[in-house]
């Protein structure tokens, strides 16, 4: 069985990630949507709001399941046993930044890939950070954000 993780923090979920693991769902027999805790980070939005959100959102996609893990990404794969990890590119620094995470992480654990997926050129200049600032000042997010995530936010 092929399975993939998405770790991210998903603070918030935005339709670019949405876009992403859905482009990858055909691609493995099973895509776990792992929400990291990073006890340093600030999240604005607590674990359970953001695993809601994620549950809402993928109801209806057998070939997901939601979880959340502390530590090393690689650990929790080789937990699970996904053999391969998702990441979304936008941008060439988004590349450089996750090319050298990729290196490690195969330093760490080389049976385990990461496969980069290129964003939907129209959402290349979304970002968590930049929705997160929005919401902070109570603009509209409606269009960046999964319809399912407004009731939650």
């Amino acid at each position: 069985m092929k399975i993939a993780l998405f770790p991210g923090s998903f603070d918030p979920l935005t339709v670019a990630h949405v876009d992403i693991i859905k482009r990858s769902v055909s691609l493995f027999d099973k895509v776990v949507i792992a929400l990291g805790i990073n006890s340093t980070k600030n999240a604005m939005l607590s674990s359970e709001t953001r695993i809601n959100i994620l549950e809402a959102v993928f109801a209806s996609e057998p070939k997901v399941e939601i979880t959340s893990y502390e530590g090393l990404t690689v650990n929790f794969c080789k937990q699970i046993g996904a053999q391969y990890m998702i990441r979304g590119i936008r941008t060439v620094s988004d590349f450089e930044y996750e090319k050298a995470i990729a290196q490690m992480n195969h330093e760490l654990e080389p049976g385990i890939e990461s496969i980069f997926i290129l964003s939907n050129p129209g959402y290349s200049y979304m970002s968590s950070t930049i929705v997160r600032d929005i919401l902070r000042h109570n603009g509209d997010i409606s269009k960046f954000v999964p319809k399912e995530a407004l009731a939650f936010l």
